[in-house]
């Protein structure tokens, strides 16, 4: 499913001449015939015609195209799996303090309606012997976040996938976002936010525990 685009193709069986040059077998594929996936392509072409437009204009011959390797990417989390994020990142350690990465940016699409929504996921934990590489921590919000989402529901899977990958005596999740389709139609206020919060195990609770995370995410 990946693009059919190259400088020359072989068409049909290559001769050389005398010189060792190719002849008239090969075929220049342009722009236009550029290919990557033709179903996809060929339902945006459909969608484009819906709202009145003309998919062979200048501005639109290859939107088909880009829509399709956008759409391959911002759901790429379907094809992604947690033990390859991971990549053997998970360390033994003695530490037992809270670690906490912030300001982690994410961009998902609202599954109601394809919509952007987009913010910043603040992710803590308190150590049980393993910590992960921190890269990971935003590499995991990705992965749940390239998919089709709520924001509710999003904030769960990371704080759940960080309890079973590290067993720890506490997770901590925070997400601060904007939503397109709020935004952008319905009640279109601009200005709005939305914040969901997941705990697990100790900052679940325990009120102090969970007010220090809390805490430190606002501070």
């Amino acid at each position: 499913m990946k693009s059919q685009l190259s400088a020359l193709s072989v068409n049909g069986n290559g001769h050389q001449n005398g010189n060792g040059h190719h002849h008239s077998n090969l075929k220049v594929v342009t722009k236009e015939q550029e290919s990557y996936d033709p179903y996809f392509e060929g339902l945006v072409e459909q969608m484009l015609r819906r709202v009145g437009e003309d998919p062979e204009r200048d501005g639109l011959k290859r939107t088909p195209l880009r829509v399709a390797k956008a759409m391959d990417f911002l759901t790429s989390g379907y094809d992604t799996s947690v033990e390859e994020i991971l990549n053997n990142a998970i360390f033994e350690d003695d530490g037992e303090e809270l670690v906490i990465v912030k300001d982690i940016e994410f961009y998902s699409l609202c599954e109601h309606h394809m919509l952007p929504f987009f913010g910043k996921a603040h992710v803590g934990y308190l150590p049980n012997g393993k910590i992960i590489g921190l890269s990971k921590v935003a590499r995991l919000v990705d992965l749940f976040s390239r998919r089709l989402q709520v924001q509710e529901r999003l904030t769960n899977q990371i704080a759940d996938a960080m309890m079973e990958i590290l067993e720890a005596r506490g997770v901590g999740v925070v997400l601060e976002g904007s939503h397109f389709c709020m935004m952008m139609r319905g009640v279109q206020k601009q200005n709005s936010s939305t914040v969901t919060t997941a705990t697990r195990g100790i900052l679940k609770d325990d009120p102090q525990a969970r007010a220090e995370f809390m805490k430190l995410v606002r501070s």
